[in-house]
Parts: C-alpha cells; sequence; structure tokens
C-alpha cells in the first residue's frame, strides 16, 4: 500500500463562529455514522458540546477506539455511546440497527449516515456488492430503515426527527443512476484505472462508482422526503450535504490505495478547506432550526462549489425525478432483501 500525502496548512475561516448559532440539543440523541476522524470526529464532537447524547457508529479498530478516548477526555461531561458497525456487513449494520433501538425508547432524533469511502478498489464486500456502494449507501439505507420507528417516536414526542445524508459534488460526475452499481457485482464494475478524465468519459473505474453512491445519497435524500410527505409525517425531515473539498483522512486513505496520486492530493486540497469548515453542512442539517425537509446544504451549488460558508438549495432535478427515485428505492430494497414502508 502506498503512503499518504503531506497536507496543506489550512486555517477554518466559519467553524467557530457558526457553531455559536447552534440551539442547546439537550435532551436530544443523535446517532452519527464514520466518526474516527475528519467530518465525523468533528460532527459528533460538535453535537455533543451543545447537549446531545451522541451515538457513535464505527467498525471495529484500534483507530475507532482511540477516537472515542478522545473524546471522552476533551468532553468528559458529554455522553457517548460507542456501537460497532460494519457498513461492510448487512448483518453487523442490523445488529448495530438493535443496539440502537434498544438505547432509544425515547426516540432517535437525528441520524446522519455520514460515514464513506472514495475511489477503492474494485472489490465486494462479504455480501457481494461493490464496497464502496455498500458502504456509502445500501448500508446506510438499511440502517435507516431500521432505525425508522425510534425516529418517528422522536418526532412524534419532540416535533422533529431527521435523516441526513452526506453526498457530494462527485454527484455531478455521472448524472444518471445505474442499476447495475446496486448488484451483486462487487469486483466486476469497471476495474481499478483512478483515472478522472477516463471515469467522466468511459463511466468506468474507481470514481465512475464513487461517483454513482455519491449520486445515490442525493437520490435516497429526495425519496424519503417524497415518502415522508405522502405519509403525512411533516414533522420527520430528509437532509442531504456535501462538504466542498474538505481535508480528512479520506484522500490519505485514497492515496494509499492508489485512487489518485499524494500530489494531485495536495493540490485539490491546496484550494479546500479545513475539516472543521466542511463539516458544518451536515452539522447544519442536524441543527438548524429553520432547516426544510427536502433541502441540500453545502459551500454552494455546482461542480466548483468547494469551499465557502454553508448555503441550502433545493434538490437538483436530476436524482429527483420519477426515473431515479424509483431505481434507487426498488433496487435498495433488492440489495437487502426487505422492503422499506415508509
Amino acid at each position: 500500500m502506498k503512503k499518504g500525502y503531506n497536507k496543506p496548512n489550512l486555517k477554518s475561516l466559519y467553524y467557530d463562529a457558526e457553531v455559536k448559532k447552534i440551539p442547546s440539543l439537550n435532551g436530544k440523541t443523535i446517532a452519527i455514522t464514520g466518526t474516527t476522524t475528519g467530518i465525523g470526529y468533528v460532527a459528533a464532537k460538535t453535537v455533543a458540546e451543545r447537549g446531545a447524547r451522541t451515538i457513535l457508529l464505527n467498525r471495529k479498530s484500534d483507530r475507532s477506539k482511540t477516537s472515542l478516548e478522545r473524546l471522552k477526555s476533551e468532553l468528559p461531561e458529554s455522553n457517548f455511546e460507542n456501537i460497532e458497525c460494519d457498513l461492510q456487513s448487512f448483518e453487523s449494520v442490523r445488529t448495530a440497527a438493535r443496539k440502537v433501538t434498544d438505547l432509544c425508547i425515547n426516540g432517535l432524533d437525528s441520524l446522519c449516515n455520514n460515514a464513506g469511502i472514495m475511489a477503492l478498489k474494485d472489490t465486494a464486500t462479504v455480501d457481494g456488492f461493490d464496497v464502496q456502494m455498500q458502504t456509502n449507501h445500501l448500508s446506510h439505507f438499511l440502517l435507516t430503515k431500521e432505525l425508522f420507528p425510534v425516529l418517528k417516536i422522536a418526532a412524534e414526542l419532540r416535533g422533529d426527527a431527521r435523516v441526513v445524508n452526506h453526498s457530494s459534488i462527485a454527484r455531478y460526475g455521472d448524472k444518471k443512476l445505474k442499476p447495475e452499481y446496486f448488484e451483486k457485482r462487487g469486483g466486476n464494475l469497471g476495474g481499478d484505472s483512478s483515472n478522472m478524465i477516463v471515469a467522466s468519459i468511459t463511466r468506468k473505474g474507481r470514481w465512475a462508482r464513487y461517483s454513482q453512491t455519491k449520486l445515490a445519497n442525493a437520490a435516497f435524500t429526495a425519496c424519503l422526503h417524497e415518502k415522508f410527505q405522502q405519509a403525512g409525517l411533516h414533522n420527520l425531515k430528509s437532509l442531504v450535504a456535501h462538504p466542498g473539498v474538505a481535508m480528512s483522512d479520506l484522500q490519505t486513505t485514497t492515496v494509499k490505495d492508489g485512487g489518485m496520486s499524494a500530489w494531485l492530493a495536495r493540490q485539490m486540497m491546496k484550494n479546500g478547506q479545513t475539516m472543521e469548515d466542511g463539516a458544518l453542512a451536515v452539522i447544519k442539517c442536524m441543527t438548524d432550526e429553520d432547516a426544510q425537509s427536502g433541502t441540500f446544504y453545502g459551500p454552494g451549488k455546482g461542480l466548483m462549489a468547494a469551499k465557502g460558508k454553508v448555503v441550502s438549495f433545493d434538490l437538483e432535478k436530476f436524482y429527483d425525478n420519477r426515473q431515479a427515485k424509483d431505481l434507487l428505492w426498488s433496487k435498495s430494497c433488492e440489495a437487502i432483501e426487505q422492503d422499506f414502508i415508509v
């Protein structure tokens, strides 16, 4: 495996001022996937500081153990619950969901589907799916389904509950969802090319698969919003965020796996933003009292929205349409071998 890259020194421009605007989260429970480092770590620490009981969902690792110890050391008065959850295994996700449900007899106020991997090799999970699609979308779809009952409890008791998905500007890479990426074809979905330009032309390789997962995150948000509205669940909100180009260990893992060169990662991040500023979009989705279901948060809209102050905008038509939503929902239910009834 290759080495990582030398990260540039960046300064947070918005985080400190924005977190002061977050209301008290006392009495709320928030579950977040992928909190060992980067945006997930910042998000978990931020909501815990504001009083939320924070459930950390990570696969078992030394890094997970270390990050939990660090959070408890930095915030000794906060309430953290750590639950093992390997998003590359549906069995692990179901087990984790049962444990979260047991903890949330008074409901779950927010589920933040944050964890993700980027441009990794063409390999299959234990369940047979592409490692990126299962980690970034399919397991989060399953987790949301399993936790839907406790989200409903929070919405009924406190008038607000949320599902927050984490997309990226990579959703623009291929604006049409393809059914094969939701099928048991892991290891046979385009190979290991790491060339972004080739991926944009051939729709194959690491970056093509990654783009499909980020498009799926956005389409899942559109699906949930529509289904919540149709079911009259107006206190349940479906929101999605993108971090722009934010510095975290995501790029380091991609470089080590051969998904991009160390030089390219450094050049990209020179024009990016800190993980603190990058985390603000998901934090706002979880905490903004004025947030409306079916809204996208990020540092701008469009392929060049790499950094900046977080703004909100409407879901985009290339995934918020009948064909995309029907494909997303049917293929995801087929993958987890269960219906998701809202």
